[in-house]
């Protein structure tokens, strides 16, 4: 059967490994297949496509699939003459697999390379212009594996573009292999692919690509040897005039022409127009940036697949009409998926991370060089349709590479902003605040690797990175992280204020962080909140702004409204499919919940944290204390040796563990049992500091023995004098005692003292004012 365009032997060509079409798979269907042994997958692919294919198609499709051992096609025979013959073909699937990757063999020398220079050099090129106005490769693609980097770089090499296509790939834990049609467990295919729909695209694929070359002729066929010149009605060569109906029907064919390339000018016209519909209801168009993939084959450039995506993220988001999705939440679900590898992201997995993601745009991008020529290439991609509308290229030298995104951050922003929404740019963009430096953003993002693992080597390499350039803010702001979470308070207001004093010099999204620094450094949780709702309405899916906000309330003790904020922040994480974090995405909502009396919905939470933090000694002293205050003491015994086990397992020390146990029945609201084994930490490490100041604390707090717990705070404070902690506990020791003018004027001693705000002095200062005030 000849091919649907004159000149060419068959549509569509079907290039394989004979390794990957080996053997069936018992209980699958081989649509109609005529092989007397049980159909492999590639020829289950064939037959099932050839199906799709003629309810897509009015005409008849042919395909040439190498089924026939003695074809002399097969790796085992010599290439013949026919070949080139069967060659010359609309559309050149080739099946990748693991094993199809190798340049050594017969399909990839003989078939996937040689197609690519044949059709380079024929009548349409490679590439062809389809009717939506995108360009499409006559290679396409179908995966049935995962596949590594360096065969993914292979298979670009012979593409000259990004590898694309369509996968027939089931992925779930520890598992890579091909799509079945019945699959025993879709439900844990990691791809959320269906076979019966990925052959509906490779059709609809090739039917696009089809369309595409059969009105491409006009316009790209290699003019004749005898090039027409038009004269008083005569050709150059002495051919004979045309007759008048001849001129008609000259006439009739280019008004045709004319008339449809209107068609198409309007078709183009109209759906460029359609691009308001990346606009979303609250007038902005949301955008997802993926890493750029490294197409170097140089590794030093791999830092930089996340280091452009964090810079175009923090640049884009300093747009007021661009809602960008932040790093975190992108970060969360490229590693629940396993994609670490980010030569995995094909355009149906960033595809479906964009939906996630709930986003109307999403850039994917990539780096290549080629001498001392850098290019960095960025597609606009439509969410919805998988369209890839616009594109840029950007070259430049390593040496320029902040110049190169720079320039792509405006070229998308100008696009976006100024084309789609018809508005004016702001290009008065601050670049104080970012870096210039390739070395000092290197060092920050091994800083970044580090942050969680360890925050002293994460603290170093920030460290390295301003001393290269002091204005790096990003980096700073990471310094006066991990200082706060390590408790080193006064090293991170020192950072804060080098900083916060520059603030109007940074970018929108930087100002915001440094606000939200210098209020948790030096004002209350109610200016964290303004902070945080700002960074909320920048990005609503990004956790992190959700779970500081449920802290701040946290910390003042309003419950009820620090468990939506948690609770919203915990619901952003597993709806993109990320593992929670850490624990405490569990824990702060749980805790909210006990002391507030919910137990059930306590106990709910809990159940779901069995799925990703089984063995948390947090989670597991909590559901210890629900037991406890519902009275199932059996059930809690159960819980408090699962505690104890857990700690001994991770070296925790006796004191340490009755230390626990103190707390379980504290939060449980038995009194007698939290001092007994607050009692029997400090009698195991009578030297330890916390061990005093804990059960100091609560044989004042909750009125057990204020003067035994005046008398061990007083031998802490010999220790250290001006322990604002000390002093806040015997302030309120002799507030109890109703000596109210020596209270207050040890609280507000420890209030001065404090290095951030504490919400229990607070409560305990405006209590001796309130008993001081009400003694005159």
């Amino acid at each position: 059967m000849a091919s649907l365009i004159p000149g060419y032997e068959y549509d569509i060509f079907i290039s394989y490994r004979q390794k990957d079409n080996k053997g069936g798979r018992q209980g699958a269907p081989s649509f109609g297949a005529t092989q007397s042994r049980e159909a492999g997958w590639v020829s289950e692919f064939v037959d099932a496509l050839k199906d799709e294919l003629e309810s897509t198609f009015k005409e008849e499709i042919s395909v040439y699939f190498d089924i026939n051992p003695h074809d002399g096609l097969l790796e085992t025979h010599d290439v013949d003459a026919s070949l080139k013959e069967k060659l010359k073909c609309l559309v050149f699937i080739p099946i990748l697999s693991r094993t199809y990757c190798d340049p050594k063999s017969f399909a990839w020398r003989n078939e996937f390379e040689a197609f690519a220079e044949q059709a380079s050099h024929d009548q349409f090129g490679l590439k062809v212009k389809l009717n939506d106005g995108s360009i499409a490769n006559r290679i396409l693609p179908v995966r049935i594996h995962d596949l590594d980097s360096d065969d993914i770089k292979l298979c670009e090499s012979v593409l000259g573009e990004a590898l694309g296509g369509v996968e027939f790939i089931y992925k779930s834990s520890g598992v890579n292999r091909s799509l079945r049609l019945k699959e025993d467990k879709p439900h844990e295919n990691l791809n959320n692919t269906i076979y019966l729909d990925q052959i509906n695209k490779t059709a609809l694929a090739i039917k696009q690509i089809i369309l595409g070359l059969k009105i491409e002729p006009e316009t790209s066929v290699k003019e004749s040897s005898e090039h027409r010149v038009q004269d008083q009605g005569i050709y150059k060569k002495g051919k004979p005039a045309k007759s008048r109906k001849s001129k008609l029907l000259i006439g009739a064919g280019v008004l045709t022409i004319l008339i449809i390339a209107g068609i198409f000018v309007y078709l183009k016209i109209y759906r460029h127009g359609n691009l308001d519909r990346l606009i979303s209801k609250d007038g902005k168009i949301s955008i997802a940036i993926m890493p750029f993939l490294n197409m170097t084959n140089d590794t030093l450039w791999d830092v930089w697949q996340d280091g452009i995506q964090s810079i175009l993220i923090t640049k884009l988001s300093n747009s007021e009409e661009l809602k960008v999705r932040q790093l975190e939440s992108i970060t969360g679900l490229l590693q629940s998926r396993g994609l670490t590898d980010y030569a995995s992201l094909t355009t149906s997995v960033t595809k479906t991370i964009s939906q996630k993601l709930e986003t109307n745009v999403y850039i994917l991008g990539s780096i290549k060089k080629s001498g001392s020529t850098l290019r960095v290439n960025a597609q606009l991609i439509d969410t919805k349709t998988g369209e890839a509308f616009k594109s840029f290229q950007i070259d430049g030298t390593r040496d320029s590479i902040f110049i190169i995104i720079d320039s792509l951050s405006r070229k998308v922003q100008e696009f976006l902003i100024l084309s789609v929404m018809k508005q004016e740019v702001n290009t008065d963009e601050k670049h104080w605040g970012t870096t210039g430096s390739p070395e000092a953003f290197r060092f920050y993002m091994l800083g970044q690797k580090a942050f969680g693992e360890d925050f002293t080597v994460s603290r170093e390499w920030y460290l390295k990175a301003l001393a290269i350039d002091s204005n790096f803010v990003d980096a700073a702001l990471q310094v006066m992280e991990t200082y706060i979470v390590q408790g080193m308070y006064e090293q991170a207001k020192q950072w804060c204020l080098r900083y916060y004093k520059k603030r109007d010099m940074m970018p929108l999204i930087q100002k915001i962080w440094i606000n939200y620094a210098y209020a948790k450094c030096f004002e209350t949780p109610n200016e964290e909140i303004k902070c945080l709702k700002q960074l909320k309405e920048h990005d609503d899916l990004s956790p992190t702004p959700y779970f500081l906000t449920g802290a701040a309330y946290f910390k003042m003790g309003q419950y009820d409204k620090a468990i939506p904020e948690l609770e919203k922040s915990l619901e952003i994480e597993l709806k993109l499919e990320s593992k929670p974090v850490w624990s405490q995405s569990y824990v702060w909502p749980v805790t909210a919940y006990i002391r507030i009396g919910q137990y059930k919905k306590a106990k709910k939470l809990l159940m779901e944290s069995e799925k990703y933090f089984p063995d948390d000694v947090e989670l597991t002293a909590q559901k210890a204390t629900i037991s406890l205050s519902e009275g199932d003491t059996t059930e809690a015994n159960r819980y408090i040796e699962k505690s104890i086990g857990i700690l001994k397992d991770n070296s925790a020390s006796e004191a340490s563990i009755a230390a626990n146990l103190a707390g379980i029945y504290n939060e449980a609201d038995i009194p007698d049992k939290a001092e007994k084994y607050l009692r029997q930490a400090l009698s195991l490490e009578p030297e330890i500091p916390v061990r005093i100041r804990m059960l100091a604390f609560y044989l004042i707090d909750k009125d057990r023995n204020i003067s035994e717990g005046l008398e061990l705070i007083d031998k802490a404070l010999q220790l250290r004098p001006d322990n604002y902690m000390y002093l806040d506990i015997k302030g309120w020791g002799l507030y109890k005692q109703g000596k109210y003018n020596e209270a207050l004027d040890l609280l507000q001693k420890a209030d001065n003292l404090k290095p951030i705000y504490n919400h229990q002095i607070y409560l305990h200062l405006e209590e001796a004012k309130k008993a001081v005030a009400g003694q005159k």
